[in-house]
């Protein structure tokens, strides 16, 4: 299904500025649905076909929809829907006398011009499912109000504002919790949710008659909480947009975004959404303390492990049998590459660590400590991307052991020369190539058979924890290489 901005652009010359809006008003509008209990559907007209293109759809949470079918990117002659056209010349919400049937569905439709500006851009249509016959309750007279407002606003140009381009989409729906607001900022009209909302802060009486922001600056305990929230809603009263806030008393969380309701420049009160997320902040907290428990313990981990190393150092240093001295030296680093690993996932919010970085910290280490007749210098290309730690810390130790391996016996003593540890990775698969420009693989090589340490070590890790196979093999203009293809999906 195409995209809205991308419909607009294929079918219209529309400038930016009012894709911008038509964005915000879709942004907005499942607010409109839910309160007026029917579909919303944007239209453009196309300029010298005499139709409307539907670019967006939004259907209603709190009623049966009228369109069960996708409606986007259909086309309609303007006389099929002579609303849509009184829409755009009219510059006014227009009402059919009598409801149309629509796949044996009674519907009736509203025109809603989208004004910005001095022009109308697009029109919005309300279809209203007509075949649930609904209670006038104080709730729906509520919803409806309210919503017929904000259209008012829509065809007025004055809703939705520019400052509402963030942070409309997270902002308290209304089914959360609606509070009806007069012209003087009582509580006209308030939904059980929001109730029930505000019982959890303290308030144990009904809220109708009383002055909400009054009420807000009682409630909230933090004084400059309470200011700006009760700034926010007699601001709202004054017209002013503002985004959505939270706010805390008596251990209970809620959401509150107040909106002006302005329709024809008429001051007619506030609507103010609420939403309780007293329980979805206690399971973020839950969560943070088991996020920094985890960082903590691959911080200790990494100590742990740097311990070791500094004690397999000391022993090292104290032998004075030469094999000895290697094999500590290269369990130091293969311990040293592990901590690094640790190290990462320290500081990360998540389970996953950035290869690139890691990587950077490991190679040098590698040249570092490679024999002193070597001048072979190491380097990375390409980009691993994030892996979660389960890859990464074997691949790190695969690439520890391969470069060392390439630079401990791909060199003769004294020659210069270079590793190239190189990355190339789509969207389900992650190849890795170490190459190296010096005398090539000797004759008779069989991986398989090969005793070294090194090369075990890669094998076991390769085949039981990156669940791939390694291939070793002349490098193109001399060397070797050595390639491990791992699959990312379902990772």
């Amino acid at each position: 299904m195409s995209t809205l901005s991308e419909l607009l652009a294929e079918h219209t010359e529309m400038r930016g500025d009012a894709v911008e809006h038509l964005q915000r008003v879709v942004a907005e509008w499942q607010l409109l649905a839910d309160m007026s209990f029917a579909d919303f559907l944007l239209w453009i007209p196309l300029a010298g076909t005499g139709e409307f293109l539907c670019v967006a759809q939004a259907r209603p949470t709190t009623a049966p929809t009228a369109h069960p079918e996708d409606i986007v990117a259909a086309r309609i002659p303007a006389a099929d829907s002579p609303q849509l056209r009184r829409a755009v010349v009219e510059g006014r919400i227009c009402r059919e006398e009598n409801p149309r049937w629509h796949l044996e569905v009674p519907v009736r439709r509203e025109t809603i011009p989208v004004r910005y500006g001095r022009s109308v851009i697009a029109v919005l249509s309300r279809d209203t499912n007509l075949a649930m016959p609904r209670v006038p309750s104080p709730l729906e007279i509520a919803y409806l109000g309210s919503a017929s407002d904000l259209c008012q606003m829509v065809a007025d140009g004055t809703f939705p504002p520019t400052a509402e381009a963030v942070g409309a989409v997270s902002s308290p729906r209304a089914g959360d919790g609606l509070i009806r607001l007069d012209a003087h900022g009582l509580v006209a009209y308030a939904s059980p949710n929001a109730l029930s909302a505000y019982h959890r802060m303290g308030h144990a009486s009904d809220l109708v008659g009383v002055v909400l922001a009054d009420t807000m600056r009682e409630l909230v305990h933090d004084p400059f909480d309470a200011a700006e929230v009760a700034v926010r809603i007699e601001g709202a009263l004054d017209g002013k947009h503002s985004l959505r806030m939270e706010v805390r008393a008596r251990g209970a969380v809620m959401l509150v975004r107040a909106m002006p309701l302005r329709p024809r420049g008429d001051a007619a009160g506030a609507l103010v959404l609420v939403r309780d997320v007293t329980d979805l902040r206690r399971r973020d907290m839950a969560l943070l303390s088991k996020d920094a428990t985890i960082r903590e313990i691959h911080h200790r981990v990494k100590n742990n492990l740097q311990t070791v190393a500094a004690l397999l150092r000391l022993q090292a240093r104290r032998t004075a049998i030469p094999e000895a001295r290697i094999a500590l030296a290269e369990s130091v680093r293969r311990v040293n590459s592990i901590a690094l690993v640790h190290e990462a996932l320290s500081v990360s919010v998540a389970e996953r660590v950035d290869l690139d970085e890691l990587v950077d910290k490991v190679l040098p280490a590698i040249g570092d400590g490679a024999t002193a007749e070597s001048r072979a210098k190491v380097r990375r290309e390409g980009s691993f991307g994030t892996l979660p730690a389960a890859l990464a810390t074997p691949l790190v130790l695969v690439l520890t052991e391969l470069v060392h391996n390439a630079l401990a016996h791909a060199f003769d003593p004294g020659r210069a020369g270079e590793v190239v540890v190189s990355a190339n990775r789509s969207v389900g698969e992650l190849e890795v190539v170490v190459g190296d420009d010096g005398r090539g693989l000797p004759e008779g090589m069989d991986l398989e058979r090969s005793t070294g340490l090194g090369l075990q070590i890669v094998r076991t890790l390769v085949d039981s924890e990156l669940g791939s196979a390694l291939e070793v093999r002349p490098r193109p203009g001399g060397g070797t290489e050595a390639v491990i293809r791992l699959s990312l999906r379902g990772r």
